[in-house]
């Protein structure tokens, strides 16, 4: 299957690094202009040269700007003009103990990992409709569905994004839109690296480290590894493509067979 996005412009939000980033510049493989976001210039410059390094003569357009207020994510979305493929993927995590979590923590979470895409579907969705061709993904997490004790509210969080991707997908019925999550399973990023030393002990070697977080907090795993961010951008990549004309409203699994189930 040779899937070819020349033509289509993409904007990945917060994708100066880890999945974001494997995300856009696998987009960019395909052939589709890819819009890379994330809240600083700086950090947009970086990014976009480390993955021309990656992928010389992409077509990348630096997208700076704070999604999580109205004026940063229409800076966005002028930088980028038209959108025929969103991928959400900007939010947030981080252990606490849920007695611990206040009201503060509780909205952060919410705004960052839910309204930001709301407001982004909002704003592109309208236009994609009158096109008949569009694919929104809503980068999601296996904590949506197998709530982590140690996270309950980022579990909460993507398990309201999951929500958020059917409730969009019957908006667009019928319309040549399609709308999913993405259901990322335990991944190796920077940040999740951080996380892994925060249950661990930090003096292991990372391959250490990295088994003992999985057989102590992820032993559901079936892969029994940490995904590469690289394996969820090719999901993505065949969700954003033409060839995933049917699916939608679904939520999609690249979580290494952690969620204990037979369906999504």
């Amino acid at each position: 299957m040779q899937i070819d996005l020349g033509g289509r412009t993409a904007l990945v939000t917060g994708s100066t690094q880890g999945i974001g980033a494997a995300i856009a510049t696998e987009l960019a493989r395909a052939g589709a202009r890819v819009a890379v976001n994330g809240r600083s210039r700086e950090s947009v410059d970086a990014a976009l040269e480390r993955m021309l390094a990656q992928q010389p003569g992409a077509d990348f357009v630096p997208a700076p700007g704070d999604i999580s207020t109205d004026a940063g994510a229409q800076q966005v979305l002028d930088a980028v003009g038209q959108a025929d493929i969103l991928i959400n993927n900007l939010g947030i995590f981080g252990s606490r103990p849920a007695l611990e979590i206040d009201d503060a923590e509780w909205r952060r979470y919410f705004e960052l990992n839910v309204l930001t895409a709301v407001r982004m579907i909002r704003s592109c969705l309208p236009a994609m409709t009158d096109r008949g061709w569009g694919r929104i993904l809503n980068i999601a997490s296996d904590s949506a569905v197998a709530i982590p004790a140690e996270m309950i509210q980022y579990g909460t969080s993507k398990t309201a994004l999951l929500a958020v991707s059917r409730g969009f997908a019957k908006a667009a019925a019928g319309t040549g839109v399609c709308v999913n999550s993405v259901i990322a399973g335990p991944t190796h990023t920077g940040g999740v690296r951080d996380f892994v030393y925060e249950l661990v002990d930090r003096d292991l070697p990372w391959g250490e480290a990295q088994r003992a977080f999985m057989r102590q907090y992820r032993p559901q795993s079936l892969l029994q590894r940490l995904i590469e961010p690289e394996e969820i951008a090719h999901m993505v990549v065949y969700l954003s493509s033409p060839f995933a004309s049917a699916t939608t409203g679904a939520a999609v699994r690249v979580d290494g067979g952690y969620i204990d189930s037979i369906v999504p």
